[in-house]
Formats: C-alpha cells, sequence, structure tokens
C-alpha cells in the first residue's frame, strides 16, 4: 500500500491488515465542497497539526458533523505542501504510541487541500485571496510556534522582512503575520466579513500575540496609506474578527525510524521521513502519545466546527489563560525544557531513558511539584496535580515515545521566559523567596552550560537550533567548559536581557545562583551530573 486516495479506495482490506483505520466518509465530497464553501484554514502544516488538529476533524466529519476539511497552509517551508501533502495527496498516517508498546493506526483525511502561504506564487496568492473572500469561512488557526508570530530583533528593531512589508504593503506580503493581516484586509474589503483567527501554539496568551503582531502591521500599512482606518476598526471589533485564546498540549515527536520500519514491515511503502530544503524533519507519518488536551476560548463571531464533540473543551478567556499557565508554566513545558539540557549534557537521546536517571527525575518533580505547584493557579476544568501526575508518571516515561531531548532544546531562547520567568515573576509578585528556587536556576544554568556545545564527558555536541544560538555563544566567548576560572562575569549580561527570562534576574537574587550553578557546571567532566547529585540530593 501507498499513502494516497487511490490506494486507500482500492486496497482497504490489505489496510484493514495493517490495522490501519480509514476515514469513513466520502473524501471527494468533503473536498468538493471544501473548494466551494470553505470553513477552517490553518496556517502551520506540521506534524502537531497534522496528527492532532486534523484528527479533531477527522473525528466530525467520521460522526457526520462537519462537512467540510481543513485547508493547510505553510508560511516557510513550502516543501512541505509539494513533498508531503501534494505528494500524499493531503492524507496523513497517524500512529498513536501507547504506553503497552501498541499503536494505534489512522489514514487522516480531515485536511482537504494543502496550500503554500506565499504571495510571490501568482496561484497560491489567488487561492488565498477566493477561500479568505468566501462568506462561509468561519475560523483561521495557527502552529506556527511562537517565534511566528515575532516582528522584531531580541534589540527591538523590526525584523528586516516585517520592515519591508510594513514600506511595501498587503500586496507583496512575505513575513506570516503579514500575509495573514493581508488576508484579513481582503476579507474586510469583502464585506468586512465576520471569522475567528485563533492561535493554537504553545504560548502564553496566544491570542494576545497574535492580535498584538496583525495590529501593528496593520497600523503600520494605516501609516503608510495602504489601508484605512475602517480596517483597523475592523480588526478591533471582537463582532466581526475575534482572536481567542487556547491551550494545547500533544507531544509530537519527530518521526521516528522504529515506527517507519514497523509501516514498512505491514506492506506500507513510502513512509521515509525526508528533510527539505529549510531542514524540516518530516514524513508521510507522524507518530505522537495518545494524551491530548485542546482549550479553547469560546469566541467565534461566524460560528465554528463542533469540537466539543471531538473532545475539545471550550470555556471563557479566564479559564483559557488558567489551563495554558498551568501547563506551559508548571506541568509540562518547563519539565520537558529541564530535562532536556541536562539530558543533552548527560548524552540522551531519548525522553523516556531520562526518565530512569533518578538525577534527572529529582530534578522534574522538584521543578513541578515543590516549585511550580505552589504558584498555579487551579483552572477547575483540569486538575493541575492530577496533569502533572499524568505527565511524569506515564507520559514522560512511555518507552514507546521516541522523543529526543535534542528536539525539546530547539529555540529554548524563545521559551525560557515562559516556562521559567513566569514563575520567577509569581514568586516576585506575592512575595515569595526566590532563595527556595533550586530547579529553576540548575535548569537555566544548564542551558547556558549547553550552549557551550560540549557534554559532561568533554566530548563536542551540536547545539539544536535556536534563533539568538549564535549570538548567546558569542557572548560566552572566553568560557571554557572544563576551566572555572575561565569564567569572568560572560553570563550577566544575558542573565539582564528582560526579552528572554520575562525580567531582568540580575536585579534578583536569582542571578546569583545561576552564576554560582554556571561556575560549577565548568568542572570538567562529569560535573553536570556531580552538580544535580549536590543540588537534588536523594
Amino acid at each position: 500500500m501507498t499513502l494516497t486516495l487511490d490506494s486507500i479506495l482500492t486496497q482497504a482490506d490489505a489496510w484493514a491488515a495493517a490495522k490501519v483505520a480509514l476515514p469513513r466518509f466520502d473524501i471527494a465530497a468533503v473536498r468538493a465542497q471544501t473548494k466551494t464553501a470553505p470553513e477552517w484554514v490553518h496556517f502551520g502544516a506540521g506534524n502537531i497539526f497534522r496528527g492532532f488538529i486534523g484528527s479533531l476533524n477527522q473525528r466530525l466529519l467520521n460522526a457526520g458533523e462537519a462537512k467540510t476539511g481543513i485547508i493547510a497552509c505553510d508560511t516557510f517551508d513550502y516543501d512541505i505542501i509539494d513533498q508531503i501533502y501534494t505528494a500524499h495527496d493531503s492524507l496523513t498516517l497517524n500512529v498513536l504510541l501507547n504506553p503497552d508498546g501498541t499503536t494505534t493506526r489512522e489514514v487522516l483525511a480531515g485536511v482537504a487541500e494543502g496550500v503554500k502561504a506565499n504571495f510571490a506564487d501568482a496561484a497560491s496568492k489567488a487561492r488565498l485571496v477566493e477561500i479568505f473572500r468566501a462568506p462561509s469561512l468561519k475560523m483561521l488557526s495557527f502552529t506556527i510556534t511562537e517565534k511566528g508570530y515575532a516582528l522584531k530583533k531580541p534589540d527591538g528593531s523590526y525584523l528586516p522582512v516585517v520592515e519591508a512589508d510594513m514600506k511595501e504593503g498587503p500586496a507583496a506580503a512575505r513575513h506570516a503575520m503579514a500575509i495573514v493581516c493581508a488576508l484579513l484586509f481582503e476579507r474586510y474589503g469583502a464585506g468586512q466579513l465576520p471569522m475567528a483567527v485563533v492561535s493554537m501554539d504553545n504560548c502564553s496568551h496566544n491570542g494576545e500575540k497574535l492580535m498584538g503582531a496583525v495590529l501593528e502591521i496593520a497600523k503600520a500599512w494605516k501609516a503608510n496609506g495602504f489601508v484605512d482606518d475602517g480596517f483597523i476598526a475592523y480588526l478591533t471589533d471582537e463582532s466581526k474578527v475575534a482572536f481567542p485564546w487556547s491551550m494545547i498540549d500533544k507531544i509530537t515527536p519527530r518521526p521516528h525510524p522504529m515506527v517507519e520500519e514497523s509501516l514498512t514491515k505491514d506492506g506500507i511503502e513510502g513512509m521515509a521521513p525526508i528533510i527539505t530544503s529549510k531542514k524540516t524533519f518530516i514524513a508521510p507519518f507522524v507518530n505522537a502519545e495518545k494524551p491530548q488536551y485542546l482549550v479553547v476560548e469560546d469566541k467565534f463571531p461566524n460560528g465554528r466546527p463542533a469540537l466539543e464533540k471531538a473532545g475539545v473543551y471550550f470555556c471563557d478567556r479566564d479559564t483559557v489563560n488558567m489551563t495554558e499557565k498551568m501547563k506551559v508554566t508548571t506541568c509540562l513545558n518547563p519539565l520537558h525544557t529541564a530535562m532536556s539540557m541536562y539530558g543533552c549534557l548527560l548524552g540522551y537521546t531519548l525522553i523516556c531513558k531520562e526518565m530512569e536517571d533518578a538525577d534527572i527525575v529529582r530534578l522534574v518533580r522538584r521543578l513541578g511539584y515543590v516549585e511550580g505547584l505552589p504558584v498555579v493557579v487551579d483552572p477547575k476544568i483540569l486538575s493541575p496535580k492530577a496533569f502533572i501526575d499524568e505527565v511524569v508518571n506515564e507520559r514522560l516515561p512511555n518507552p514507546f515515545m521516541p522523543d529526543d531531548p535534542r528536539r525539546i532544546a530547539t529555540d529554548t531562547s524563545q521559551k525560557v521566559g515562559i516556562r521559567f520567568g513566569e514563575t520567577v515573576k509569581s514568586y516576585l509578585a506575592t512575595g515569595r523567596d526566590l532563595n527556595e528556587l533550586v530547579a529553576i536556576p540548575l535548569a537555566i544554568a544548564g542551558w547556558l552550560r549547553y550552549l557551550l556545545a560540549v557534554n559532561d564527558a568533554g566530548e563536542a555536541m551540536e547545539v539544536s537550533a535556536d534563533p539568538l544560538k549564535d549570538e548567546l555563544q558569542a557572548k560566552l566567548n572566553g568560557i571554557v567548559w572544563n576551566d572555572p576560572a575561565s569564567y569572568k562575569g560572560q553570563i550577566r549580561e544575558i542573565l539582564a536581557n528582560a526579552s528572554i527570562f520575562g525580567t531582568d534576574l540580575t536585579k534578583t537574587t536569582l542571578a546569583d545562583k545561576v552564576e554560582a550553578y554556571f561556575v560549577k557546571l565548568l568542572g570538567g567532566v562529569g560535573a553536570a551530573r556531580a552538580l544535580l547529585q549536590a543540588e537534588l540530593p536523594a
């Protein structure tokens, strides 16, 4: 079998023999309806979208609760559309990795079409304009990562592409946020048509970030004469354009060879991953854990899919904010980042193997239960204690989840402000003693030590991609991984950067603690292990 429409329609028995569930709806009819009356567009065509958001729409379609598919767009890596979507008829083979070693396999067809969000391509732009001028369109959602909303460099100046977009106007938009703004301008021009613009990215106050970025571009276009006051009013009128907040959670590792091998063994061909020209590692299949959560503010001025019937929680903004803060600042994301730093230093390539390391488990448990939970607000719809119990006892140790700390370590400079900085701010706001914190300064020190690109055994290691990687490594110049005397205060400037940590750590007692830990991490072979054992004794 191959992952194509022809194969799933003509070889259904073979797919069933391979224990792969197939769509239970008329795919051709759904795609035809989507073409004429689109309802849902998504920006960010990667794995979490394909395996999670796409599966939600599949549930609705299977149950007869929806009639259209999602139109998936990629704003960054157009190869994904050509080599994954077009090559496989917009189908995804979703593989859930269960803790007992079994897998649940399903061909997803909840995505009807893949489009390049590329205004330089006339056909792609024309299709996007057609979609956004359709009165039927209800929502645009996103999984483009937090950095996809950033308009500025860390020094506060605009990214060159954003500066060019602001000067040149909607017609030639290139940055993702400028493209969104330009498409909303089309919708405004079509009669101020309503819709929801929904960030589903894993970051704090995601709807606010998205709205702020779109409005900043719109106001620049207004100043430069490209749009009128009415467009600004349209974007800020929640009865026309809403920017709901959301919280998303599902661990979706990069495609793993053991999953590819199992699919090939069962007669499914063409499952090999590809590496795109933008260095995206992606495959026709998605492998992921079974647990998944999506909590969305129920603010949709043109209606919405019945996603509550697929397990999505709809609620008010305060509840979304609390659930998002619960996860991103306490119950999952900080644990992931802390263990990924020390996992890389200690030579691990699997998260589940890290959870067999008593020192790392103590770090994770201290960070979550002792330092994080005291400042978590209970969102009521999900229990923070139950959530973190599931993470620590079931999700992270799952031996069949091939997640890699090197994946988690990607873009850490964009994450630490939320994953650790928010807890620091909560401690400051509530008058708690920052000296109580051990795991957070350990994690920050571990990240800075990781940037030296040498592991705890003294071997060179690759540092994962990060937009500030070169800049931060340059600031660490002169520091030698096994020579504490080489430290001359180089990390103070990094710790003072409020755009990274959410606050100037050098104005708190925490900076001294991070600095002390960092110096100990320069002790040579075994220094990271020794520091964990000294600060987190059994």
